[in-house]
């Protein structure tokens, strides 16, 4: 039998998704520290912020409490800090290891060792070399912990650390610093150093588990492990390194080659779903349309297993664009009395209940606002279910007018609501002196919900939904006042069951848009499909399909597809104008990525870009098009 080929430098290990990998590392640390314990010897751990080990260290903190796992033998270095941050700043890595791991374990206060952003900056260099000589003394890290940056950094080693750096004071890279913004409310805000622990110090660990979550880290995963070692790709360096491993969850390894392509590393099974994927991309990649492909460029691409299941490139081709073909749908609630066996949804019932799940405010018009007019126009019954508030993204200096705007009406028209102005007035105090390290006060993260919820409210007017078809969730998992949330929780679950228990809807679309970088898109589909499989029993249940769309920061790849809903240049410009009835979301959005435009030109940009792919491939041109899958559950 054939040995597979493989394209990867370094040990890679892919899950299901991040929690089963997470507990997966977490198991293997608590062994470590048990092992060590048994030798009466410390455990030397190198620790990482950031969302990626957030639930190692829950379920670390579960087998604390749950199973007895003794911290009292560890020893932690983390990888950095920002300079200059005060530990109690919400954007403080020490403030960050206290809530997600330390105050909740029995370690020693004096065995905790984080980089400190409050010297002053001629103490920097001795106190990194003494965070080096620490580390030396003990015998070097048992074990390292990392993530990766975007742009490959790890700790806040940017491109172009060499892999002998020390621990010492760097300036952040500019993608790293977007990345930032969603902790510190805005770019401009994000501090422009951080000290960091060493690429030398790394390499020197016995151990070394890089951890990855994520569509927008799949691009960064794949050049570290499959590109050459370099110092534009800092995490390149642990190809070097003999035993570090690399653990990913699905979507962060989507642009690995045993991945992407799997026929050019080992034998797959031909079944549709793989059928579509090797000749869209075989015929993207020559830039020929599905009907044009030959048999030489199957067998030149390293296809010819498939060919020689069909014994010509015509039967595949025709087959592949059949596929394509029944994605396309002017109909997304399904064609009435019409022959739907090739058709994405199904014709009966004509009239359809449909929830469309918005995470935030204003997904449902970015991600399908095209579907979901036409949706309304052919009679369904629609209704929105905004997830959460969406509070946190509204900038301070929109909340202060709003604030001012009741206060002033208020008094002009001699309102008297003592207890609405003591409200107000409050807010506005404290949006006028509140430091970059503070969380909103309830007060203001109120009208900040209030803002969202009034452009939400005039979208759905914009539409034509009723009033009584508008639902607000206020999810509890987001309103924490900052950009981390807490975990799912049974509430967010429940409060989901509940609309889909008094809908009893045919139709579900939810966000899976997991590349979005806030997290929150995650929570909420997790929520979505634990509340679906809790209910999939009622009978109801049974004629229900679930749709999955994805937001501003990704689309579908084109073999994913399974509906694709076309829109016309009048319908373009139609999702536009209900995208601007979200005000405060434009002009200097305040978590706005690494993407300078609006997000009715990312949307644009992106509905027009699938047109385009189904063009290419052979398939009539739309102006744009609005993509979705279909979850099974």
């Amino acid at each position: 039998m054939e040995q597979a080929i493989s394209f990867e430098r370094v040990p890679t290990r892919i899950y299901s998704d991040s929690e089963k990998a997470s507990k997966a590392v977490a198991q293997e640390i608590a062994s470590l520290i048990r092992e060590r314990a048994k030798e009466k010897k410390p455990a030397v751990l190198g620790l990482a912020t950031g969302s990626s080990p957030k639930k190692v260290y829950q379920e670390l903190i579960r087998m604390h409490n749950e199973e007895g796992l003794s911290f009292k033998n560890v020893i932690t270095f983390n990888l950095d800090e920002y300079y200059p941050m005060e530990p109690d700043a919400i954007q403080s890595y020490v403030r960050f290891m206290k809530e997600q791991l330390f105050d909740h374990v029995d370690i020693a206060i004096n065995n905790i060792n984080i980089p400190d952003g409050t010297l002053a900056i001629d103490k920097i260099p001795e106190f990194c070399r003494d965070y080096d000589e620490k580390i030396t003394k003990l015998g070097g890290l048992d074990f390292q912990l990392l993530g990766i940056g975007r742009n490959g950094h790890i700790g806040f080693n940017e491109p172009g650390s060499l892999i002998n750096s020390k621990t010492r004071l760097m300036t952040l890279d500019i993608s790293t610093k977007i990345d930032a913004a969603i902790d510190f409310g805005g770019l401009e805000k994000v501090h422009k150093k951080a000290i960091t622990m060493g690429i030398d110090k790394i390499m020197h660990a016995k151990r070394v588990i890089l951890l990855a979550w994520g569509e927008h880290k799949a691009e960064s995963v794949a050049r570290a492990v499959e590109g050459p070692v370099t110092s534009d790709i800092p995490a390149s360096y642990l190809q070097q390194h003999n035993n570090a491993t690399f653990i990913l969850d699905e979507t962060a390894a989507a642009a690995l080659t045993r991945i992407k392509t799997p026929w050019v590393v080992d034998s797959v099974i031909w079944d549709r779903k793989m059928i579509k994927k090797a000749v869209t991309h075989l015929a993207l990649q020559l830039d020929k349309p599905v009907l044009k492909l030959t048999s030489k460029d199957y067998n030149e691409h390293g296809l010819s297993e498939l060919l020689s299941l069909y014994g010509q490139a015509y039967d595949i081709n025709i087959e592949v664009f059949n596929y394509l073909q029944h994605t396309i749908t002017g109909w997304p609630g399904g064609k009435p009395n019409a022959d739907d066996t090739h058709r994405p949804e199904r014709a009966f019932p004509a009239k359809k209940k449909v929830i469309i799940f918005s995470p935030h405010p204003d997904d449902d018009i970015i991600s399908m606002g095209g579907t979901f007019q036409r949706l309304h126009d052919q009679g369904h019954d629609v209704h929105v279910a905004y997830q959460t508030t969406g509070n946190i993204a509204v900038a301070d200096d929109e909340a202060l007018r709003f604030a001012e705007f009741v206060v002033d009406f208020n008094e002009k028209f001699e309102n008297s609501n003592p207890k609405a102005n003591k409200i107000y007035k409050e807010a506005v105090r404290f949006l006028k002196s509140k430091r970059d390290s503070e969380i909103d006060i309830p007060s203001v993260r109120e009208i900040k919900g209030l803002i969202r919820k009034g452009e939400a409210k005039n979208t759905c007017r914009f539409v034509g939904i009723k009033k009584e078809n508008t639902h607000f969730l206020e999810m509890p998992f987001y309103e924490t006042g900052t950009v981390r949330k807490n975990p799912i929780g049974e509430e967010d679950v429940q409060i989901i069951m509940d609309l889909i228990e008094e809908i009893q809807p045919h139709q579900i679309y939810a966000a899976g848009d997991l590349a979005d970088p806030h997290g929150t898109h995650k929570v909420c589909l997790d929520a979505i499909l634990e509340a679906v499989q809790r209910l999939k029993h009622r009978e109801y249940m049974k004629n229900c399909w679930v749709w999955l769309y994805k937001g501003a920061w990704a689309e579908w790849d084109i073999d994913q597809i399974e509906m694709a809903v076309p829109m016309s240049p009048d319908q373009v410009f139609q999702k536009r104008m209900g995208i601007f009835k979200h005000q405060s979301q434009k002009d200097g959005v305040v978590f706005q990525g690494d993407d300078s435009r609006e997000f009715w030109q990312r949307a644009e940009e992106r509905n027009r870009g699938t047109a385009s792919i189904y063009n290419k491939l052979g398939l009539a041109e739309y102006e744009a098009m609005e993509a979705f899958v279909r979850w099974r559950f």
